[in-house]
């Protein structure tokens, strides 16, 4: 798999993840809210995990500079 999350991109990503989580959790809103920002959550984290996030490679977009993208290579 290509990379296509940097770092800062990255800690974005799971940041907004973990607090969304935690917006859903505690925010008191109807079901299908809940559920859509569990989704958005679990999206963000996933993404920022994993590296990869399937529109930036749609659009061409890449956040990973060139020495992350060596590095990661030999995971």
């Amino acid at each position: 798999m290509k990379y296509n999350v940097g770092g800062a991109d990255r800690a974005v990503r799971m940041t907004l993840g973990v607090g969304l989580f935690f917006v859903g959790y505690f925010g008191g809103l109807s079901t299908f809210g809940t559920i859509g920002i569990f989704i958005l959550a679990a999206i963000g984290f996933i993404t920022g995990l994993i590296n990869f996030c399937p529109l930036y490679q749609l659009f061409g977009i890449n956040t990973c500079g060139e020495p992350m993208k060596k590095r990661l290579s030999h995971r």
